[in-house]
C-alpha cells in the first residue's frame, strides 16, 4: 500500500538544517519586502515635495505695476549729463499666489556693463543690496506680499551698481531686473531709460 523510496535523489529533506534554511529564506524575503516598502514611501514623499515646489514656482508670481527712476546730473570728461541714479519698482503679487517673503527674494540686475545679484537689506540700497518699503495695502509690511492689495516699493541704487563711468544709466540705455522669490518663481522686468529727460527729476523706466 505504501511505496518505499530507496533512491536518495527522491527523498525529501528533513531535520534542523532544512528548518534553518527555510527560516533564513523567510527572513530574507521579509527584509527585502521592508526595503521595497521603505523605498516606495521615500520616492512617494520626494515626488510629493517636488510637485508642491513646482506648483509654488508656477503659481507664485510677482508683478511690477510701476517703475520710475530718479534723475541726477553728473560730470563726465568735463561734460554735464543727466543719468538715472535710482530705480524704484512698485510690485504686487498675482491673484492665487501664496504669501511672498521679500526678505528672502533675490534680484538679478544686468546691464551692458554690470551683472550683479542683490539681496535684501533694511537700511540702504547699495551695490549688493536692495531695500523695500510698503506703500499701500491691508498688510502694511515692507517685507511681505500677503494680500493682492499689498504694494511694496523696491529700490535699486543704480549709481552703486553701474561701472560704466556715468554713475548711473544715461539716456537711451537699458537694464534687466529679474526678481526671484523664495519658491524660485521668477519675474523679469526690462528697465528702459528715455533718450532725453528734459527738466524732469523723475522719469518712467
Amino acid at each position: 500500500m505504501f511505496e518505499t523510496i530507496t533512491d536518495n535523489d527522491k527523498r525529501g529533506q528533513v531535520g534542523i538544517g532544512t528548518l534553518i534554511v527555510f527560516i533564513a529564506m523567510v527572513l530574507v524575503a521579509a527584509i527585502a519586502a521592508g526595503v521595497l516598502i521603505n523605498t516606495a514611501g521615500t520616492l512617494q514623499s520626494q515626488a510629493s515635495n517636488t510637485g508642491s515646489e513646482t506648483q509654488e514656482a508656477v503659481a507664485n508670481q510677482i508683478e511690477v505695476i510701476h517703475a520710475s527712476g530718479t534723475v541726477s546730473t553728473v560730470d563726465v570728461d568735463n561734460e554735464t549729463i543727466d543719468v538715472v541714479d535710482t530705480v524704484n519698482l512698485t510690485i504686487m503679487k498675482s491673484a492665487g499666489s501664496n504669501s511672498i517673503d521679500l526678505s528672502a527674494m533675490t534680484i538679478q540686475y544686468t546691464s551692458d556693463t554690470t551683472d550683479q545679484t542683490l539681496t535684501y537689506n533694511d537700511t540702504a540700497p547699495d551695490s549688493q543690496n536692495f531695500t523695500t518699503k510698503s506703500v499701500a495695502g491691508s498688510t502694511d509690511s515692507s517685507t511681505s506680499l500677503i494680500n493682492t492689495d499689498d504694494r511694496v516699493k523696491v529700490t535699486l541704487n543704480v549709481t552703486a551698481l553701474e561701472s560704466n563711468g556715468f554713475n548711473g544709466l544715461k539716456g537711451g540705455s537699458s537694464a534687466t531686473v529679474k526678481l526671484v522669490d523664495q519658491s524660485g518663481a521668477q519675474f523679469t522686468y526690462g528697465v528702459s531709460v528715455p533718450s532725453t529727460f528734459g527738466n524732469k527729476k523723475v522719469v518712467e523706466v
